[in-house]
């Protein structure tokens, strides 16, 4: 494992497009089985998601899929504040 072995590593290049479209594709997939399943946060799905989530976790960096596990509990948080908004302002009327 030198300098000039041919081994190419096991990671995704996240400077790479095709690399890119593929860990979004993954992402995505995953996001609507989790959606099918009324999950809102990644990994507490149990097994119903277990193939897309593997293919996910394998074709996206670590700190991506930190990065949009969060972002999606994040999202789904917004959600609720504006429909809470909504009615609130409704009501008001």
């Amino acid at each position: 494992m030198g300098w000039f072995s041919g081994s190419k590593s096991e990671t995704p290049d996240p400077t790479s497009r095709k690399d890119r479209q593929r860990c979004w594709d993954s992402r995505d997939a995953y996001f609507t089985c989790l959606d099918a399943a009324n999950v809102v946060k990644p990994g507490d799905e149990g097994g119903a998601c277990a193939e897309s989530k593997t293919t996910y976790e394998g074709n996206c960096a670590k700190s991506w899929i930190d990065y949009f596990n969060k972002r999606r509990v994040l999202a789904e948080q917004q959600q609720g504040v504006l429909a809470q908004a909504k009615n609130q302002t409704q009501s008001a009327r």
